[in-house]
């Protein structure tokens, strides 16, 4: 469930959380810790542990110890220690999970960090910090204006406000030292307020605003990642990607940090093969490495002076010539353990689940096609000609078969009328010699 400044506005418009991921009822929050302690009773004589985690806007967190005895939950607003006055924020955590989390940071109990925790925030704190909050957009933008007009190069990325907004504080990114006394003059009488410039890193950056990945899910270090370790281009060597910058940069404008996630793996597998710069040395000639295939295991080797001709071997194979060659002996060829390989792949046949039906059960043939087209033209051919025959035997013409395939009908109007004239002819000379029935005998 969400917060009511998360809830659908007027004529169903969402209205958006205007709390930029920080609920009252903690569901738009990001790095939230799951209490899974929080259904366990503590054994008896035990008293619960003091100090709770408090969480202001993004992922600023602090912790806080309860001197007042108060009973507090997650998601209650509390006004804290502040200097000076007192800041507003939103319980997340309590109980003996606390203690793991601190102990996780390396924070002391009897550091001067842990600050005390005044009372539970009244309705007028709550108006208060709200109001504030709705000034820094506004105060964000007016602040850039400042410092594009002193030329600084730097970059004011948040602000945040104090609960009792009596301060603020302006996070800003640069990649050399920067002179804002001036511009800190301009704002502390443009604002009316005490002004804190607080520098972070672009990796700092990308987690305070949030976003989407190349990956298509939310940003890791806006999500789960609370330390940024740093990432150079050897994690990507290893895991033979290709250096583009353009691919290899997250929204921070630096290397993503996800190039470290699968590293520790890359570099285990690594250490079943040979060095790249390791030659294989034959009768034929020295073999040098061209490329690896991490997943498959296997090495692709070419001979000095046959570049374009590649033999394919596995990590074993690699390491057994290497052995020889310790020992100062040569193997024949490359081709021999490239044979052996080539005898073990087979081809695979893509098939469903059942394993009946092929990929190409849809594809038509034409070669079949044009057989059976080529079947009835023959046809064709041949009904012509019988029927031409039949004509030529009806007209008393020439009986025997024409050569000519191709040949037609005469369309000569006269052929037509002797036609007409010998069937004429042929059925008059019948009716003559039928004899007459009723006649007499001579």
């Amino acid at each position: 469930m969400s917060c009511n400044s998360c809830s659908t506005g007027k004529d169903g418009q969402p209205r958006g959380c205007k709390n930029n991921g920080t609920c009252g009822t903690d569901s738009c929050n990001k790095l939230t810790v799951f209490n899974w302690l929080s259904n366990m009773s503590l054994p008896s004589n035990q008293k619960p542990f003091d100090c709770v985690e408090v969480r202001f806007k993004n992922s600023r967190k602090h912790f806080y110890r309860n001197t007042e005895n108060l009973t507090l939950s997650i998601g209650d607003i509390v006004a804290t220690e502040a200097s000076p006055g007192h800041d507003v924020g939103i319980v997340t955590l309590t109980g003996e999970l606390v203690r793991v989390q601190m102990k996780k940071k390396k924070v002391a109990l009897d550091s001067e960090d842990v600050r005390k925790i005044y009372r539970k925030a009244s309705q007028k704190d709550i108006d208060v910090w709200s109001k504030a909050r709705d000034r820094e957009e506004e105060i964000k933008k007016r602040s850039r204006e400042l410092a594009i007009a002193l030329s600084l190069q730097m970059k004011i990325s948040d602000v945040e406000f104090q609960g009792d907004a009596s301060k603020a504080t302006f996070y800003y990114t640069a990649e050399e030292r920067v002179d804002f006394r001036q511009l800190i003059k301009d704002m502390a009488k443009a604002f009316s307020i005490r002004i804190e410039m607080r520098q972070i890193g672009f990796r700092q950056e990308a987690a305070r605003l949030g976003g989407i990945g190349s990956c298509g899910r939310e940003l890791c270090c806006s999500t789960w990642l609370t330390d940024f370790r740093s990432v150079n281009t050897a994690a990507a060597r290893y895991q033979q990607l290709s250096l583009n910058p353009q691919k290899l940069a997250g929204q921070c404008g630096k290397l993503k940090c996800c190039l470290n996630f699968e590293l520790d793996a890359y570099l285990e597998a690594l250490q079943q093969f040979p060095k790249n710069d390791v030659k294989l040395y034959t009768e034929k000639g020295t073999a040098v490495c061209q490329k690896t295939d991490i997943f498959k295991g296997h090495i692709w080797y070419a001979y000095e002076g046959e570049w374009m001709n590649w033999h394919k071997l596995t990590t074993d194979q690699a390491n057994e010539i290497i052995a020889l060659n310790k020992e100062k002996k040569k193997v024949i060829s490359l081709e021999e353990y490239a044979l052996e390989l080539i005898e073990e792949d087979t081809k695979t046949d893509f098939e469903n689940v059942v394993g009946q039906d092929s990929l190409t059960r849809f594809d038509k043939k034409p070669t079949r096609n044009r057989k059976r087209k080529g079947a009835q033209h023959k046809k064709k051919r041949r009904n012509n000609n019988n029927a031409g025959n039949k004509v030529a035997a009806k007209t008393g013409g020439n009986t025997k078969k024409s050569n000519n395939p191709t040949a037609k009908k005469s369309t000569n109007p006269n052929a037509k009328n002797s036609n007409n004239a010998n069937k004429s002819s042929h059925k008059n000379n019948n009716r003559r010699k039928k004899p007459n029935k009723n006649a007499k005998p001579k």
